[in-house]
This record gives structure tokens, sequence and C-alpha cells, in this order.
């Protein structure tokens, strides 16, 4: 992409040491600006489309590549957000150099910008030549819950699930386990056929909801819908675990 130098990328914030989104050691560059509304965000600060600083991608890449020798074989950039794909030329350019270094790459991502429309999918089949692993939050698969927890449906984030597997894409997908939210079983149930579905997912893993941001939607002055509930428990998510039948997805654990 020769007009590289001319994308500038609104970036909230970094992490050095990333041990969470993608395997090994990440470096990781959160984005700034996200249209959901999950009622769980634990980063509702990185909403706003206008925040942010502005970097390029040689620029943005130049800072991580300082701690490319703690990366090693499995580790390298992780994209994150807000929502990432909000900024998807920013984030092939910055794939596209990272490649060029040898550097393995993810997009953390919930899928929402997806469609299958022009100008969006070119770009989209670009991004995918640069993109080792993509993480695929998948919140609710009901349509009406997932409408009333993120204010927008699932439809398209299912249909970039099925395009990722189509395509031979790597995939990591997460579900936000919220008890009284996200927990009915018939709704897990179909989240775990739809994932038996494609053909490419590496991990399947429940994140438990915690309350750790719940100061920041306090600090913005946003009420938190959600303060009544308590992170589900232990056996419960024993109980998910065995439910989706997560175990069998240790495609990376056996790489």
């Amino acid at each position: 992409m020769s007009e590289g130098k001319e994308i500038k990328g609104r970036i909230h914030s970094i992490e050095s040491f990333g041990s969470v989104d993608g395997p090994g050691v990440r470096y990781i560059i959160f984005l700034q600006g996200c249209a959901m509304r999950c009622k769980f965000c634990h980063n509702p600060e990185t909403w706003n489309m206008e925040g942010g600083t502005f970097e390029t991608p040689e620029e943005a890449f130049k800072k991580a590549y300082r701690f490319h020798s703690y990366w090693k074989k499995d580790g390298g950039i992780t994209v994150s957000g807000g929502e990432a794909l909000l900024q998807i030329d920013f984030v092939t350019e910055l794939f596209r150099i990272a490649h060029e270094k040898g550097v393995n790459t993810t997009l953390d991502t919930s899928g929402n910008p997806f469609t299958l429309e022009e100008p969006f999918i070119s770009k989209f089949n670009e991004l995918m030549k640069y993109t080792d692993l993509f993480m695929l939050d998948i919140k609710q698969m009901n349509l009406a819950k997932h409408k009333d927890l993120t204010g927008w449906t699932n439809e398209n984030i299912l249909q970039m699930a099925k395009y990722l597997s189509d395509h031979g894409k790597n995939m990591w997908i997460r579900n936000v386990l919220v008890p009284g939210v996200t927990d009915d079983d018939e709704d897990l149930i179909a989240l775990r056929d739809f994932v038996k579905e494609l053909k490419t997912v590496q991990r399947f893993e429940v994140l438990p909801y915690h309350t750790l941001g719940v100061f920041k939607w306090e600090n913005l002055g946003i009420p938190y819908s959600l303060s009544e509930v308590r992170p589900p428990s232990k056996e419960r998510i024993e109980q998910v675990n065995a439910l989706l039948e997560t175990a069998k997805y240790d495609g990376y654990l056996k790489a």
C-alpha cells in the first residue's frame, strides 16, 4: 500500500507485555472508537470516535518493534480496541509492515463493522493477507438479546466468522459469561453448534464477567445497568466450558 505513509490511526493506549490477547508475549495496540455499546464493556473510554492520539503505521510499528526480543517464536503484535476494524486501513498497513519483518499479527475484534459490501470487503480481503490470527468475540447468539446487550444485531458478526473459516484464517472465539445475561443454556448450545461448523477455530474461550471496569463508567458519568450482576462462580464457569466443549479446541496448544 503505497499510500501507507498518509494513513494515521487513532490510538487509545498500548500494553507492552500482554499475555492473553493472542499467542505468546504480545505488544497490544488499543485503537480508539467503537460503535457498539456493550453493557459489560470494561473500556468505555475507547468508545469516542474522536479521541486518541494519531500515529502512522510506521510510527506504531517502530514503537512496538523495540520489544521484539521478548516475543520469541509465538509472540508478536495484537491490535485491539475499541473496534480495530473501524480503522482497517491503518491496521492493514501496520500488519503489512509487521509481516515484512516476520512478526506475528493478531486482530482482536467484535466484528461489528463487517460487511460483504464494497469498499469494505476488498479492504478486508487485503487485511486477511497480513493477519495470522483473528480473535473474534461472539457475545450472544440470540439476535434480540444481542441487540439488547450491544445495541446491534449479530448477523454480520456470524457472517464474518463463516467468512474467515471459508478463507482458511485461524480464529480464537471468545464469549463473555455474564450471569443472567449471556449464560442461558439454550443460547450457549446454539453458540456451541455454530462454532462446530467453523473449520479454523484453534481456541474457544469462556471469559468470566468481571466488574473491574465499572469505575470507568462512573468516571464518565454513564449509568451502568449491570451493577447488580456478580461474576460467575467457578462451578458455573466449569459447567459452561463443558457445555461449549471448549477443551476440544486446542489447535494452538498442539502447534
